[in-house]
């Protein structure tokens, strides 16, 4: 597949690379970083139960930031397995292939095996012989089926110590026949007092940060 896709024309070869620099949006989201960061942050404020506050945008800034300063390092790999190519010529997929590498191997790292296995039964009839032979397309849905399983394992620890301050609360109304009374509202600040007496953005993003192998 690869010695077919290096034959092609060169003015076809551009056009692949045209397509695949129209992807960069979906390639970040679901191959980088940035898609554990925005689950976690998205179900904390959850949590909170702040609804407008902080917005999603600042939300999708700060994972699209701290995504850059995780994969900085896999970024840097990838342009210089792909300078010397460029140095010599080589053909755009080519590039593409040999840069696609240390994105690829960032990916198997924070993976399942039974995910990648999973998937390899639907695309191959034949296991591969080393990690090196998966393709980037087939290490990709399993990385964002671990992903996603990782997100949400950490979201749940997140949301406990807050449904607990919620049940309290609930219980305080409760025995003080305050039926009217919604427990969320009354909660709610307790929640922002507590969080931000913690310093639970620092510690939130220092173990999102660390997360990652």
């Amino acid at each position: 597949m690869e010695t077919m896709l290096n034959n092609l024309d060169p003015a076809l070869q551009m056009i692949l690379l045209m397509a695949s620099l129209s992807l960069l949006p979906f390639i970040i989201v679901s191959m980088t970083s940035f898609l554990r960061y925005v689950i976690v942050l998205n179900i904390l404020k959850t949590a909170l139960g702040t609804q407008q506050v902080p917005p999603g945008m600042v939300l999708v800034g700060l994972a699209l930031i701290l995504s850059l300063y995780t994969m900085s390092g896999v970024f840097g790999e990838m342009y210089e397995r792909v300078s010397p190519g460029l140095e010599r010529g080589d053909s755009v997929v080519s590039l593409m292939v040999e840069g696609s590498e240390p994105l690829k191997n960032f990916m198997m790292r924070q993976t399942n095996q039974e995910d990648i296995a999973f998937f390899l039964e639907l695309s191959r009839s034949a296991p591969p012989e080393s990690p090196s032979e998966l393709a980037l397309w087939e290490v990709a849905p399993a990385y964002m089926l671990s992903e996603l399983r990782t997100a949400f394992e950490i979201g749940f620890i997140i949301f406990i110590p807050f449904i607990v301050l919620d049940l309290v609360v609930a219980n305080i109304l409760l025995a003080l026949g305050m039926f009217m009374l919604s427990p969320t509202i009354i909660s709610l600040p307790f929640k922002i007092l507590v969080f931000v007496a913690v310093d639970g953005w620092s510690l939130i993003i220092n173990g999102l940060v660390q997360s990652f192998n």
